[in-house]
């Protein structure tokens, strides 16, 4: 049942798109005349209608440049892994060498303001439609949840305080501006209030999760925008330290919501922390917000950290390996080091056979664990893994927000606010078989982070970025096990330097270069430095 919003979504998005024009012929966000007959007498008018363009809001959360790839590689300049082949550039991209011209990001930032036009026409449109009131607050709801998350995402992606700005805020009211009108607000706290604003009015107008059925999983829910707007206080706070506490009256939110969130916790960490990567838990009480996947499509993720070439059994990708520091990380006893990483001789099943990890391919002598589940079956093409090798999305909905992260955006916010935060941290250390901590300090709420979040979208690129920490990571070089014989998962390994120290300058590379192709159409300034 996972499957309905994305075949439905793929299906309308022609049908709203052609006959809307809520995305102009051009690539650029900032085109936004003409938008064609929405004013006319051939939509908005039946309930179809609406479900049709609510439909349409979820297009992109399966586009391998958005929630595939996209925004990936933004998170790989991280400490934690490197680009797994030579890919310019990604390696461009880790080594803050873009220059706004780079064809493979222009998709990341337009994509994101097409979600958002294709919110403000269901904003501009389904309040004045005679239809079922309850569906027309879950549609709007959905609307104002897809915009204000969006715009979560290329706001702290491209946008300051102060040095460059935010960046441009389209709504109802603007979005049929001329394209040169668009500027850029004094300060991505701009950005951040109106998020806030849009996610509260999502949150205030959208059912729990538990009153969906299973043929609309995968829609927006109450606890999705509760929790985006813990994780907006989060970074807004970097700004105003008056936010922390609005984190934690969200984190709260979620928890008391009435939907039953909690971790996957069965007292078997082991168990449960690789369970809780799988198909297995893409509904549960951890899971708040996914790119909803399937054999069928979805996030590409999945497949692109797989081996390159897989082994010779299917497609891999490759890309987005583990470095050693991050394996170093976990403590010795941390169950979640071997779910997560993949290191020469462990044992994992794959199409049907045991196989124990080695790597002819892998750069660092490491892959990513977290994403595997799915391929462990024999007959999984087809059932668990899409037979394209071209597009390898599994079963796993990729997480983007779970209720771990949750219990540790507050406590953080309560340790920044001088507080005790370590029950929230204790509940996620505990899942772990770990021992609990006292009077944790911010040094174990960014350690709980690394290794709980580690290779998610949890961007630990930008969580270093806003802790003021990026500038002395990024001056170590990174290291991974390079073994003698690649083929033979016993051979010795010595540890190596895989990427070289790098130049970060936190006045410049807090922040990606805006396409130049947008700059171009739009006027709006390029990001300093870039």
């Amino acid at each position: 049942m996972k499957k309905t919003i994305i075949k439905f979504a793929m299906v309308t998005l022609f049908v709203t798109v052609t006959t809307l024009g809520i995305v102009s012929c051009s690539d650029d966000f900032t085109n936004l005349e003409p938008i064609g007959s929405v004013s006319s007498g051939n939509f908005w008018r039946t309930e179809q209608d609406a479900v049709q363009a609510s439909n349409s809001l979820y297009s992109e959360m399966k586009s391998q440049d958005v929630f595939g790839r996209g925004f990936f590689w933004y998170m790989n300049a991280s400490d934690d892994m490197i680009t797994g082949r030579i890919k310019s550039y990604a390696d461009n991209a880790k080594n803050f060498n873009l220059t706004g011209g780079e064809g493979a990001f222009n998709s990341i930032y337009i994509n994101t303001y097409k979600v958002i036009r294709r919110a403000n026409d269901v904003l501009a449109n389904v309040p004045d439609m005679n239809i079922d009131e309850p569906l027309k607050n879950r549609i709007l709801g959905e609307a104002y949840f897809m915009r204000g998350f969006s715009h979560f995402w290329v706001a702290h992606t491209y946008g300051d305080h102060g040095t460059n700005g935010g960046v441009p805020i389209i709504t109802v009211e603007n979005m049929d501006d001329p394209a040169s009108s668009f500027s850029r607000p004094a300060s991505v706290v701009d950005n951040y209030a109106q998020i806030a604003e849009d996610l509260k009015q999502a949150a205030d107008l959208l059912p729990l999760f538990t009153g969906y059925s299973s043929d609309d999983y995968g829609r927006a829910h109450k606890d999705a925008a509760l929790a985006y707007l813990a994780k907006t206080y989060l970074y807004w706070a970097q700004y105003d330290s008056s936010k922390y506490a609005d984190a934690v009256t969200y984190s709260d939110a979620v928890t008391n919501s009435g939907s039953g969130r909690a971790l996957v916790n069965t007292n078997n960490p082991a168990l449960d922390y690789r369970m809780l990567h799988s198909s297995l838990s893409n509904w549960g009480s951890e899971y708040i917000w996914s790119a909803n996947s399937s054999e069928e499509g979805g996030s590409i993720l999945t497949g692109v950290m797989l081996e390159n070439k897989g082994w010779g059994k299917y497609n891999g990708w490759g890309y987005f390996q583990p470095t050693a520091e991050l394996y170093d990380a976990f403590e010795a006893t941390d169950v979640r080091r071997s779910v997560t990483i993949l290191k020469f001789g462990d044992e994992f099943q794959y199409f049907g056979e045991t196989r124990r990890y080695q790597s002819e391919n892998s750069l660092s002598g490491f892959q990513f664990n977290k994403y595997m589940y799915e391929f462990q079956f024999a007959d999984a093409i087809g059932n668990t893994v899409n037979p394209n090798g071209d597009h390898p999305s599994t079963d796993y909905n990729v997480p983007l927000l779970r209720y771990a992260e949750i219990l540790l955006i507050k406590a953080e916010a309560l340790i920044m606010q001088g507080q005790n935060g370590d029950i929230p941290l204790n509940m996620v250390r505990e899942r772990a078989g770990l021992a609990p901590i006292t009077s944790a300090t911010m040094d174990d709420l960014k350690q709980e982070r690394r290794v709980e979040l580690a290779g998610e979208f949890a961007n630990r690129h930008f969580d270093l970025i806003r802790w003021g920490d990026a500038e002395s990571a990024y001056a170590q070089p990174l290291h991974g096990r390079i073994h003698t014989d690649r083929a033979d998962p016993d051979s010795p390994y010595t540890i190596q330097e895989v990427w070289p120290a790098r130049n970060f300058n936190p006045d410049v590379m807090h922040i990606w270069p805006i396409p130049n192709t947008v700059i171009e159409s739009s006027g709006i300034p390029q990001n300093k430095g870039w």
